[in-house]
C-alpha cells in the first residue's frame, strides 16, 4: 500500500481494540475499498501507525487470516485474499398475490378486533414475568445438557393434567410433545405420517395457514363444505373415499364457527378407523368458548388411535411465545419423539417451565 491504512480507533469504548482492528480492516475489504490482491502494511508497521502493542494488531491479523479474509507470505507480505466481488442484496417484498404476502398482511397487527390475539390489558404481565425470571434462574443452574426432544417434563405433565380436565384426553406426558406453535406441530405431524402424494380432506372454507402447510407437504386437497354441524362428514367419504387424512377445527370451525356435531364426530373417527386414515384435530379456541363450557375434544372419544390432537397457547397467553403442544396417538409417541429430536426444537426451557408454572 502507498498510504497508511487508515483506521479509527476509540480508546474509550468497550470494544477491544484488536476486534475494532479487524472489523475495520474487514469492513474495507467486503466493502470494495481493499480490493483483492491489495497490500496491507506489515502488523510491526500498523501497530506502529495506530500507536498501539504490536500483539493488538497480529492478533487481529490472525483473526483476519483465519476468516480468509487475508494472506500473508514471507516474499509477497500480507495481502487482501482473492475473492467474489460482494454482492449488494436488497430486501425484496413478497410477490403480490403470495402466500408470503398475506402471511404478513395476517400478523402485521395488532388491529381492531383482529382474531388470534388475546386482550394484553387483560393479562397478569407482572406475574407472568416473575415466573419467566424464576425459570430464567433455574434453567442457568440446572446442567448444561440436551433437553428432551418431547420438551420439559414438568410443562407436559402440567398439559396432560389440563386435558384430562379441560377437554376429555387421557393422555401420558410421554404422549405429549412440545412444539413451536400449531404450525410447528402440524409440520411435526405431516413429516411423521409420511403421507406424501396421498389425498387429505380439508374444509372450505378454512384456515388459509393450514392449507399451505399441506400443500407444502405435497398432499392432494379435497375441499370439504361446512354448514351449521361442522365439516360434512358424508360428502367426504362420497367424494374422496381414499383420503389418507382429514383436518379438521371440531371445536369451533375456522372460520365459520360451528361447533363438529356428536353424530359426525362419530361417523368421522368409524370412517377413519375403518379405512386407516388419520385425523389431525386443530383445538382451535375451544377453550375460549363464551357459551358455555366447551365440547370435548374429538380426540376423547378416538378408541383406535387415529386422531393427533394439536393445540396453542397463542390464544391463552401469548402468540409471540411461539409454543404449542400435540397429543401423539399412544403407537406413534415414539415415533414423534424420534423425528422431534431430528428437527427444530420447541422454545427453551425456562419458557417451557415459565408456562408451566404459569398454567
Amino acid at each position: 500500500m502507498s498510504e497508511p491504512l487508515k483506521l479509527e480507533l476509540d480508546r474509550s469504548a468497550k470494544t477491544p481494540l484488536t476486534e475494532q482492528i479487524r472489523k475495520g480492516i474487514s469492513t474495507a475489504i467486503e466493502s470494495g475499498v481493499l480490493a483483492p490482491g491489495a497490500r496491507l502494511p506489515s502488523w510491526l508497521d500498523l501497530a506502529a501507525q495506530l500507536g498501539v502493542a504490536r500483539g493488538t494488531v497480529r492478533t487481529a491479523y490472525e483473526k483476519l487470516s483465519a476468516g480468509q479474509l487475508i494472506v500473508a507470505s514471507r516474499a509477497g507480505g500480507t495481502r487482501v485474499a482473492d475473492r467474489p466481488a460482494a454482492i449488494a442484496r436488497v430486501e425484496q417484498p413478497p410477490d403480490p398475490g403470495s402466500f408470503l404476502e398475506r402471511y404478513l398482511e395476517m400478523t402485521a397487527g395488532p388491529a381492531i378486533f383482529q382474531m388470534g390475539v388475546p386482550a394484553l390489558e387483560t393479562f397478569p404481565a407482572t406475574l407472568f414475568s416473575r415466573i419467566r425470571s424464576q425459570a430464567v434462574r433455574a434453567e442457568s443452574s440446572a446442567p448444561a445438557i440436551y433437553p428432551d426432544p418431547r420438551g420439559e417434563l414438568d410443562l407436559r405433565r402440567e398439559i396432560a393434567g389440563y386435558l384430562a380436565v379441560a377437554r376429555g384426553i387421557e393422555c401420558s406426558p410421554s404422549e405429549v410433545i412440545i412444539t413451536g406453535g400449531y404450525a410447528s406441530g402440524l409440520g411435526l405431524t405431516l413429516r411423521v405420517l409420511g403421507l406424501e402424494g396421498r389425498e387429505a380432506w380439508m374444509e372450505d372454507p378454512g384456515f388459509p395457514f393450514t392449507r399451505r402447510g399441506l400443500e407444502l407437504a405435497r398432499l392432494s386437497l379435497a375441499p370439504i363444505p361446512i354448514d351449521a354441524d361442522g365439516i360434512d362428514v358424508d360428502h367426504g367419504i362420497h367424494h374422496a373415499p381414499d383420503a389418507a387424512l382429514v383436518v379438521v377445527t371440531p371445536g369451533q370451525q375456522a372460520p365459520l364457527g360451528p361447533t363438529l356435531s356428536l353424530a359426525r364426530r362419530l361417523r368421522l373417527l368409524d370412517w377413519a378407523a375403518q379405512t386407516q386414515a388419520w385425523v389431525i384435530e386443530d383445538d382451535y379456541l375451544s377453550e375460549l368458548r363464551l357459551n358455555g363450557r366447551a365440547a370435548p375434544a374429538l380426540a376423547s372419544l378416538d378408541r383406535a388411535g387415529r386422531v393427533v390432537h394439536i393445540g396453542s397457547f397463542s390464544k391463552t397467553i401469548s402468540p409471540a411465545l411461539r409454543l404449542g403442544f400435540l397429543v401423539a396417538p399412544p403407537a406413534l409417541a415414539s415415533r414423534f419423539a424420534e423425528v422431534a429430536a431430528c428437527l427444530a426444537p420447541p422454545p427453551g426451557p425456562a419458557v417451557q417451565l415459565a408456562t408451566a408454572e404459569f398454567i
